[in-house]
């Protein structure tokens, strides 16, 4: 089992490979670094991606289970701490690391910066809406959200928590949208539990 912190572009990637694989690197990113344990992926979520404009101030850790024979060709790199273990996969691997993914990415953790927005981009309902308009929206349309939520589930994977978290939206209307994405994405956890946890620890 490996995870990896990630912002929202990233997260919002993951989504449209529907959870299956991480996105190519950038020109300037030539090594994917998966950690080897949750709570490093927490401290760096929490601590570096929550303050970072390009991870739109929020860190999402993900945890992902990957083939043992695979993964065994890579040594383990410690960068600090006892616990600050990764793997380091040059970029031109990172299509052969995805195909050695067994089962979903799933967003175990998520973590919000004071100047987080919310704005994910491969939305129509919801298209150029802050997180709080978000949440006002949806209050007032949850039909047609409902109705809508396979194509408004990157918005949800990335702001459920943020909604409940800031009392901006009912629990019962939480409770709709819960069960509505369980019958539309089964194999994608949105397990609200333990990422309210996590953001409040």
């Amino acid at each position: 089992m490996l995870f990896r912190p990630v912002g929202l572009a990233e997260l919002e990637l993951i989504v449209s490979k529907g959870n299956q694989e991480f996105p190519p690197r950038l020109d300037w990113q030539p090594i994917f670094y998966p950690v080897l344990n949750d709570d490093y992926a927490v401290q760096i979520a929490r601590k570096w991606n929550t303050l970072d404009e390009f991870s739109g101030f929020v860190g999402f850790v993900t945890e992902f289970e990957v083939d043992d024979e695979y993964i065994s060709h890579f040594e383990t790199q410690n960068v600090g701490g006892s616990d600050h273990n990764e793997f380091w996969i040059p970029s031109e691997e990172l299509t052969l690391f995805n195909h050695h993914i067994i089962d979903r990415i799933q967003v175990t953790a998520s973590f919000y910066g004071d100047s987080y927005l919310g704005k994910v981009k491969e939305t129509n309902l919801f298209k150029e809406l802050t997180v709080d308009e978000q949440a006002l929206k949806l209050t007032k349309d949850l039909a047609s959200f409902l109705q809508n939520i396979e194509a408004e589930h990157s918005v949800v994977l990335a702001n459920y928590t943020y909604w409940e978290f800031h009392k901006l939206v009912p629990i019962e209307v939480l409770d709709e949208i819960q069960v509505s994405w369980n019958k539309v994405f089964p194999e994608i956890h949105l397990s609200r539990e333990r990422r309210i946890r996590r953001l409040t620890n």
